[in-house]
């Protein structure tokens, strides 16, 4: 971290009638012993939402910004500083303020389901903030647990590779800091599909310094093994990993990762390897 103080990135959309993540970043200082600071990021998000001048949850005056950000701010005595973008680039501006900010970790509220449909509602801009904030996102869910009591690792230790390894690094790094900075307790889950490809469970347990029973080697398909683990252990929270920038992977969504995220209820706080444990 680049100070005692974390620097917690909170994106706020206007036309939102809840603002989950600015909600989850006071509700969790409230569990800390040293509160963050707090950078609220006003923009709105152009591939998701009607910016026509016919849209009246566009507009809004200076009696919003003292109900809905400075009122709450103030009454929880938080450090905070907020700003309001009108670029149309909404990735650019959110990834160009966290880094001036020097955001340790950005909360990015995300939409419900919706009807009928098994996978979330999420664009390409949101996609391209997992891929290359230099810090890990937290995608914040309506209705997610306030408190971090159990946290969940998704690791792959089969694969093989200098980004694989980075990003496992980078996801287990991220877990053992979350459990000690929320006094959680913390688990690792790692899938496989192939009985020839089988996970090195002792390099596994030695690699996150957990007891056997915080160990889960789950068969299957990674979204199904992660659900399925942090059900099982009532996680409230779930850390995974998604290449970042390089190559192929700079245009790519993440199959996977679109899967693991979707079939959760809980926060996801995913890392990439722009990201240096």
């Amino acid at each position: 971290m680049k100070s005692d103080q974390e620097r917690v990135f909170v994106v706020v959309d206007p036309t939102a009638s809840e603002h989950i993540a600015l909600q989850r970043a006071i509700i969790t200082a409230r569990f800390r012993t040293k509160a963050p600071t707090l950078y609220v990021f006003v923009a709105v998000d152009s591939e998701s939402i009607d910016t026509r001048a016919t849209n009246d949850s566009l507009f809004k005056n200076s009696q919003w910004f003292e109900d809905e950000i400075h009122g709450p701010l103030k009454e929880e005595g938080l450090d905070y500083q907020i700003e309001i973008s009108w670029s149309s680039e909404w990735q650019r501006s959110i990834l160009k303020s966290a880094n001036r900010f020097g955001a340790d970790m950005i909360l990015l509220p995300i939409q419900k389901k919706k009807k009928h449909s098994l996978r979330l509602t999420f664009s390409e801009s949101k996609w391209k903030v997992l891929k290359k904030a230099t810090c890990p996102v937290i995608l914040v869910r309506p209705g997610a647990a306030e408190q971090r009591k159990t946290i969940l690792a998704a690791v792959n230790f089969q694969a093989i590779g200098d980004q694989q390894t980075l990003l496992n690094a980078n996801v287990l790094a991220r877990g053992k800091w979350l459990a000690e900075h929320y006094g959680a307790e913390l688990h690792v889950v790692n899938a496989w599909k192939d009985s020839m490809n089988y996970p090195d469970r002792g390099k596994l347990a030695k690699e996150a310094d957990l007891p056997s029973k915080n160990i889960h080697v789950v068969p299957g398909y990674t979204d199904e093994a992660v659900a399925k683990t942090a059900k099982e252990i009532d996680a409230d929270l779930v850390i995974m990993g998604t290449l970042g920038q390089t190559g192929q992977t700079a245009t790519r969504r993440g199959n996977t990762a679109e899967r693991v995220i979707s079939g959760l209820d809980v926060d996801v706080v995913v890392v990439n390897t722009e990201y240096q444990s």
